[in-house]
């Protein structure tokens, strides 16, 4: 028997089949949209350098420095702002974006402070005795606080660190060397080329960071011009 007709029948609307599905699909090709949105993630380390006795060297070639003395280098302080697992990037005079598909492998300030203990170890010859318990040698302990860690992609990489050296053998009366360091490198496009320059600005300040160290070993205890 047929259901006889009622107002409620008209004040309810009948949403058609292909509508629905159409929304569904929609919503589901988003949602694997967002899912396949491939992550990238970047180190500040180096690769190593190729030993010297495997190298073949040139035939004017520099001869090899002395090494210097070895270091101990503390955890790396870096601004709140930039201790963030994304990239964080600058945007005119006021505005940051973070990047969520680019991303650091490790905490920053640990990507930080492993770029300059490896680029330490280069500059100076000598090993990073951070943690090793008995060990005698003659050292220099090394902080590092870094102020500004900007990235500008295709502008710049800039660098503005305070740090700290004093031997590590030395009584609490020693003085120490306070310099800062402000190092600005200019990159191209892409992120890949932007934390390139972030590698560039952290050899050049464990360049600085070794020459003072090699002079406080010394006696002569100076902050590198510029």
């Amino acid at each position: 028997m047929t259901r006889p007709f009622s107002p409620r029948d008209r004040a309810t609307p009948v949403r058609p089949r292909w509508k629905a599905r159409a929304g569904m699909l929609a919503g589901l090709a988003l949602m694997a949209g967002c899912a396949s949105a491939p992550m990238h993630y970047y180190t500040l380390i180096t690769p190593a350098p190729i030993p010297p006795a495997l190298a073949t060297p040139a035939a004017d070639a520099p001869a090899v420095r002395p090494a210097g003395p070895a270091f101990e280098l503390m955890p790396v302080s870096i601004p709140a702002q930039d201790d963030l697992p994304q990239l964080v990037i600058r945007q005119g005079g006021q505005g940051v974006a973070l990047l969520q598909s680019e991303r650091w492998i490790a905490p920053l300030a640990d990507e930080i402070r492993g770029a300059l203990s490896a680029d330490l170890s280069h500059a100076l010859g000598s090993p990073d005795v951070t943690g090793l318990a008995g060990d005698s040698r003659k050292a220099v302990r090394i902080k590092v606080d870094v102020r500004r860690f900007d990235s500008e992609p295709g502008q710049r990489a800039l660098l503005d660190a305070a740090w700290s050296l004093r031997l590590r053998e030395a009584d609490a009366q020693a003085p120490t060397l306070a310099c800062t360091s402000r190092i600005s490198e200019p990159v191209g496009a892409g992120y890949a080329a932007l934390v390139q320059g972030h590698q560039q600005a952290l050899a050049r300040l464990a360049g600085q960071i070794a020459e003072a160290s090699r002079a406080l070993a010394d006696g002569t205890a100076r902050c590198p011009a510029g």
